[in-house]
């Protein structure tokens, strides 16, 4: 049906006409009629009780030619304004809309019996423009494109919040239906610095991931561009991405406070994460975080990538990627060893690992675990320390009693270089359970022991008692423990304060993101996994992840122990009083001395050290 062009009140805006396209063909029309008494209906779909929509209810108009859209109305059924809440309006160049960019979105429920006005500043011409239905039918009364002919420029683009805009569509709006569902060909767009910067890749992959998130109604994604990419000023260039749900995280923000207190312990790495809303076939799903896909790969773990070939000598040693995993058993590179310990190894890939490299790196594993149980463990020639990175393990563990996540031992990954012949303990990941977010034990302040210990911990078989060798039974190593949090303490960020500040910062920054996705999830009433205690509201439940941080530092305190320390290692005198100086910052890693940023640091000439401050 094609519909006539008429002009406003104002000179300037021209009400647009086109060819009528709907989800719902046979009830486009009723959009368009100019009556408030008919209305779009979109279909219900039961393919999945968890989404029932995904971009399958919508309707719109083909313009015939290009047109920079300035304002869109829209008018809701009588009586089923809600149903129009979230309705995203989208502009596309390909009749299919498989290119389709948000323009703007309902963020408020219509008045009955009236059009809500929606103004557009977008700068692209687009030739197809509809309007999509959230998680609903539609319930379109009336809607109405405004605009001027004309292809535009890519100067502007549409951001829902302050936040950066992810939006993709699958190929036929296809639904993802599990975490292994690939859908190449999909088309990816991030929209950031207010509109005015925009990525797209039209070829992407997007695909489910996670284990228990993939279980919420609202869905985590990876990404994987069809090339390498920088998105958000992201440390690393890769082509995998991940979209964080945090549906049972109802701060939105544990993951990222989490980060922050690994990158403050001097973790080797710590993965990348920035907030983010998310657009899918064109329904708004929420706030998300963007974050590293934790894999092999420069700005990440950054060992040398193996080849089939690499089958003796020292490129058989490595590198190698592996995570100590309750799920093991569901992948498909992956071994038990002789303790019980399920262990995947993440690189080199499924595809590309041979049994050359799958049989070393479960035979150095196998030693290690061995070295710890033999009776002389504690010694650094034949005992475990000659294959597992101490320090890195310690940090590891202080980053995970700290920020009290229960799946720190369902999950652990270790990384192992060319040439390293040790296992280092990292990246930290996955703290959506931290930061006191279940029901038991609860509160974790109130322990007379470490978390790790207690029986709803989640540890993979032979975790609890791998992690307790270490921790109770080695002196050298509770002495190192004790050391190295009181370095952490005495010097730098790691204290309650700092991270209360960041706290802050990410509340304000979350401010209008955390309103819409309560609203679109409204789940602030309950509780959604492992029993988690409901506050009701956005603020009680930052007041929850606030107590519990505050106590926990105290807590730490008492069970590793507080001592008297300096910034950095003692030294070995040196008489050389023309040493050339070292620079280290407050957790003792060495700082470029020719181009420090202001701060308090630890100067250190020959055997002398000293603290100054650069400003």
């Amino acid at each position: 049906m094609l519909i006539m062009a008429s002009m406003t009140a104002n000179a300037q805006e021209v009400k647009l006409s086109g060819t009528i396209l709907g989800s719902n063909a046979t009830q486009a029309k009723n959009a368009f009629d100019g009556k408030t008494s008919t209305y779009f209906q979109g279909e219900y779909y039961t393919a999945s009780p968890q989404s029932l929509y995904y971009g399958r209810n919508w309707v719109g108009l083909d313009l015939g030619e290009a047109h920079v859209i300035t304002k869109v109305g829209i008018a809701a059924r009588l009586n089923y304004e809600s149903s129009c809440l979230f309705a995203v309006v989208q502009g596309a160049n390909k009749a299919d809309f498989s290119d389709a960019l948000p323009i703007t979105m309902l963020k408020t429920q219509p008045t009955i019996g009236t059009t809500t006005y929606l103004d557009v500043d977008v700068s692209r011409g687009f030739r197809y423009v509809r309007v999509v239905a959230t998680n609903s039918r539609g319930y379109f009364s009336e809607i109405e494109f405004y605009g001027t002919p004309g292809k535009g420029d890519d100067t502007k683009f549409y951001q829902i919040t302050n936040l950066p805009t992810v939006s993709f569509n699958t190929p036929g709006m296809a639904q993802i239906k599990s975490k292994d569902d690939k859908h190449p060909g999909s088309f990816v767009a991030i929209i950031s610095q207010n509109g005015t910067n925009l990525l797209v890749d039209t070829l992407a992959q997007m695909k489910g991931r996670g284990n228990g998130s993939w279980t919420f109604n609202k869905k985590p994604f990876q990404i994987k561009f069809n090339k390498k990419q920088q998105p958000l000023d992201a440390p690393a260039k890769a082509k995998k991405w991940t979209l964080i749900n945090n549906y049972g995280d109802r701060t939105l923000m544990r993951n990222k406070v989490a980060f922050d207190i690994s990158r403050e312990a001097g973790m080797k790495y710590t993965p990348y994460c920035t907030f983010v809303d998310v657009i899918y076939n064109g329904e708004y799903e929420g706030a998300y975080q963007l974050c590293d896909q934790v894999e092999v790969n420069p700005g990440r773990v950054e060992v040398t990538e193996m080849t089939p070939e690499d089958i003796a000598g020292e490129e058989l040693s490595g590198g190698y990627f592996i995570e100590i995993d309750a799920y093991a058993n569901q992948e498909i590179s992956w071994f038990k060893s002789n303790k019980g310990i399920p262990v995947t190894i993440k690189s080199p890939k499924d595809d590309e690992i041979v049994s050359q490299q799958s049989a070393y790196i479960k035979d150095f594993f196998n030693k290690m675990e061995t070295a710890l149980w033999s009776s002389n463990f504690t010694d650094p020639e034949t005992g475990y320390r000659k294959y597992l990175d101490l320090e890195s393990f310690l940090r590891y563990f202080i980053v995970c009693e700290l920020d009290g996540n229960l799946d720190s031992f369902w999950s652990t990954y270790m990384w192992m270089d060319r040439g390293d012949n040790m296992l280092h303990v990292g990246p930290v990941w996955d703290i959506d359970l931290g930061f006191q977010n279940y029901g038991s034990p609860n509160p974790v302040n109130n322990l007379s022991d470490f978390l790790y210990t207690h029986k709803d911990a989640s540890k993979a078989d032979g975790m609890e008692a791998f992690v307790s060798r270490i921790i109770k039974q080695d002196a050298g190593a509770k002495e190192l423990l004790s050391e190295t949090w009181s370095r952490l303490r005495k010097y730098g960020n790691f204290n309650y304060e700092y991270f209360e500040q960041r706290i802050d910062e990410y509340v304000a920054t979350l401010t209008e993101s955390q309103t819409l996705n309560f609203q679109r999830w409204p789940i602030l009433n309950m509780s959604v996994q492992k029993g988690q205690k409901v506050f009701g509201s956005y603020e009680g439940e930052i007041n929850n992840l606030k107590t519990f941080l505050e106590g926990r530092f105290t807590k730490l305190d008492q069970l590793i122990g507080l001592r008297d320390v300096s910034a950095i290692d003692d030294i070995a005198q040196d008489e050389d009083s023309n040493a050339p100086s070292e620079l280290f910052d407050l957790q003792g890693r060495r700082v470029d001395s020719a181009s420090p940023m202001p701060g308090i640091y630890i100067r250190r000439t020959g055997s002398k050290a000293e603290k100054i401050v650069v400003r």
